[in-house]
């Protein structure tokens, strides 16, 4: 089988981390201009693949800095034309391409009512990026793919490595600094494993909780569009009420398990899962199934967990007869406004 782009561009992930966690003092610059102490909310936004990330960011800014997240809904903005009172509030916007009409809106919108405004954007000539104070750049080089992934995973770094200037966080920083060989030697972990139950499957539900549950999305987005599963990335807490009823026998489960607070309880649930006769691949922890390295920071893990599960979607897509870098009916920048 021939590779494909976006093969190609999971392999330049580490590359990608390498560069920015090199940016360090650049990011250290920001944290100061921040003035984090005055910020009585942050506010995220982004879409798709983007918004994942700031899933995870979300969990970040919650648990590093104490500061209250809110999601942005753009089209309060462009739809609705109500202009939202953010004064001193961080408003951190990701986007890949950097030209979607609603992201420009909303950022534009954020720095005229007083929104400290950050942009992580691979593309820093671009429209949101002109229209933020402070710009961190992702320099994945350009993505020949429809499928974000090296973006995804530098979306997900600098903003990471944000976080760990403004809380002064040395054990993040030590993190992301063995970031990029772990994200090198995830490219060594075979998931294919998963790819009969996928074959099978009406559904796939993708699990994890906190820092996870980003990734979760993430890979449930990808199972959509690439190899054309109905998917939903859910909290695993969540996955222990309402969803749970429509699991089944042809509703595989894979599921991430980090080293930290809720570890205990995804054990449980997986525990359940396989009593009940569930089909579960569980990455992380003393009984997952599924390959993985020995357990780092879970800030970080949750980054490295995309490349393994990436490589599965691209080599079950060329085994399928699909193109992984052309889905159907999709473009690689999507103007919403």
């Amino acid at each position: 089988m021939t590779t494909s782009a976006m093969a190609s561009e999971i392999g330049e992930s580490a590359d990608v981390v390498s560069r920015i966690v090199r940016n360090r003092r650049a990011l250290a610059e920001i944290a100061k201009g921040l003035r984090i102490g005055c910020a009585p909310l942050c506010v995220l936004c982004g879409r798709g693949s983007s918004g994942h990330a700031g899933v995870f960011l979300r969990y970040l800014v919650e648990t590093r800095l104490g500061l209250p997240v809110s999601a942005s809904a753009p089209s309060v903005t462009t739809a609705f034309r109500t202009p939202l009172v953010l004064r001193d509030a961080l408003f951190i916007v990701v986007s890949q391409s950097g030209r979607s009409p609603d992201l420009v809106a909303a950022t534009k919108s954020a720095r005229a009512t007083g929104a400290r405004t950050i942009a992580i954007v691979n593309t820093t000539s671009s429209p949101v990026a002109t229209a933020a104070e402070f710009v961190i750049p992702i320099e994945a080089g350009a993505e020949h793919s429809i499928a974000a992934t090296k973006t995804v995973i530098g979306s997900m770094a600098a903003g990471a490595a944000l976080i760990a200037e403004l809380a002064e966080d040395q054990a993040l920083r030590s993190a992301l600094d063995r970031l990029p060989d772990r994200l090198d030697r995830a490219l060594a972990l075979d998931w294919s494993e998963v790819s009969d139950d996928l074959a099978k499957a009406s559904a796939v539900f993708v699990a994890a909780r906190g820092l996870g549950l980003g990734w979760a999305r993430e890979i449930a987005l990808k199972l959509s569009e690439i190899l054309r599963l109905p998917a939903i990335g859910v909290s695993a807490a969540e996955l222990q009420h309402g969803p749970r009823a429509a699991l089944s026998s042809r509703t595989p489960v894979i599921m991430m398990r980090i080293m930290d607070e809720t570890a205990a309880t995804v054990d449980a649930l997986a525990n359940e899962l396989r009593a009940q006769e569930i089909a579960l691949h569980l990455c992380g922890g003393p009984h997952g199934s599924l390959p993985w390295l020995q357990e780092d920071d879970p800030a970080t893990d949750p980054i490295t967990m995309l490349v393994p599960a990436y490589r599965l979607i691209e080599q079950t897509a060329r085994r399928w007869g699909y193109d992984p870098d052309r889905p159907p009916r999709l473009s690689k920048i999507t103007e919403t406004f």
